[in-house]
């Protein structure tokens, strides 16, 4: 019984010595030590981090006064460095953070200052002065938009509080397909497209995946799709949305007369052929080549025309833009321009009563309605790729439905990219 009893008490001596070891491992397992801070690359927990914002009319010198930085040290990443950065080019209203030695004197060990919402430069400003570039990491997130338009395209965005950008981007994507001077109420679109977050702030946009614009009441698809490296956007079939003529010379006007073979004349007050559009716009809106092409005629026309422009674009097709502020620079008679070039501004010379550009089309010489012209698409998607872009569009086609139902559910994807540019949108 004495044995037995002698026993018991070892074992719960052991016992309790076992959990007392395993508690005080439970203890230590709990203790983590916190993660450190990292800012622009780097660890600054051991530094007292100070940050703000640009003011008007303020310098590297202003911004660095009251922290022990030698006028030496800012004079050389003054001049040594332009090459990385030009601290000329230092804006209001961007921010900046001093990484500063943790001591009551607040000696700037670091400046770093952000260019834009991605880009920013970090300047050394002790014992090793140096400058370098860096990049934030930027995160994609596959997002959508849905609307009906009332009055134009950029309202529909604003008021279903997209970013305007989107209607920039569609009418980009759509300007070989659909005359964005006639769009009609309660045409409508859905859009699937790539934002950008910096620090899980919206900053810009990708690219648009896909999208349909349904005008006058037909569906006009779009699939973004690389091929042999190259990407582009085509409808459901594979045909190319490109065409060798864009639908408008300018962006975001209106159509204030339109091809007639008697219309009244403003000024003269008397009916005469008008084989043109005029495209109503301010005064200094940039016109474009509507095609690649040779300026054959340059020149000013005072009781008509104003300053015109003409550009064969072949044996068949030429096109003129009337009543021109000026022209761009380097535009002359034997210039060859390109699709989508700027080639002057809208103005109100010769015989007009406002501003506007009266733009022409003509057909083996003869005019011909601009808003009827037919152009042919670009190269389509190659055979060797259909099967891999069919079954690309029939995911797209049946999220595009989703959205037009109202479901968004499906698209949830992120992605994260280390970007060494800045994205489309940069602090002004």
């Amino acid at each position: 019984m004495k044995y037995t009893f002698k026993l018991i008490i070892v074992i719960a001596i052991a016992i309790a010595s076992c959990t007392g070891r395993n508690n005080q491992k439970s203890e230590v397992a709990e203790i983590i030590p916190p993660e450190p801070v990292v800012m622009y690359d780097m660890v600054v927990d051991s530094f007292n981090v100070i940050q703000g914002t640009v003011r008007p009319n303020q310098f590297l010198a202003d911004l660095l006064s009251g922290y022990n930085v030698d006028y030496a040290v800012i004079d050389n990443l003054a001049r040594n460095y332009r090459h990385v950065f030009d601290v000329r080019r230092i804006k209001a209203g961007n921010p900046y953070t001093l990484l500063c030695a943790p001591d009551s004197l607040l000696t700037a060990q670091y400046f770093i200052y952000e260019i834009d919402y991605t880009e920013y430069v970090v300047f050394g400003l002790q014992d090793s002065v140096f400058a370098r570039r860096g990049a934030k990491e930027v995160e994609k997130r596959i997002e959508s938009a849905v609307g009906v338009i009332q009055s134009s395209l950029w309202n529909a965005m604003a008021g279903n509080g997209y970013d305007v950008n989107l209607a920039i981007r569609l009418s980009e994507i759509y300007a070989w397909t659909v005359d964005f001077f006639g769009i009609q109420k309660d045409d409508r679109f859905e859009i699937i497209y790539e934002q950008l977050y910096v620090e899980n702030k919206a900053v810009g946009l990708g690219r648009i995946l896909a999208a349909r614009f349904n005008h006058y009441g037909k569906d006009q698809f779009a699939f973004y799709f690389e091929q042999d490296s190259m990407g582009d956007y085509f409808d459901e079939k594979g045909q190319s949305l490109q065409r060798a003529f864009l639908k408008a010379p300018l962006k975001y006007s209106r159509i204030s007369s339109h091809f007639s073979n008697s219309r009244f004349h403003p000024v003269l007050k008397y009916h005469r052929p008008h084989h043109g559009v005029d495209y109503a716009a301010p005064v200094g809106t940039p016109v474009y080549a509507i095609g690649q092409g040779v300026v054959t005629r340059k020149g000013y026309q005072g009781g008509g025309a104003g300053n015109y422009l003409y550009i064969k674009h072949n044996s068949v097709y030429t096109t003129a833009y009337l009543h021109l502020k000026g022209f761009a620079k380097g535009i002359s008679e034997g210039t060859r321009v390109t699709q989508g070039q700027l080639i002057g501004y809208v103005g109100s010379t010769g015989l007009s009563t406002g501003p506007h550009l009266d733009f022409r089309f003509f057909k083996n010489g003869s005019p011909v309605n601009p808003l009827k012209v037919e152009s042919p698409p670009a190269k389509p998607v190659d055979e060797k790729y259909m099967t891999q872009y069919m079954e690309l569009i029939q995911v797209k086609l049946v999220e595009l439905k989703k959205l037009r139902s109202g479901d968004t559910e499906s698209l949830t994807r992120h992605d994260s990219v280390h970007v060494a540019q800045p994205v489309s949108q940069v602090r002004n």
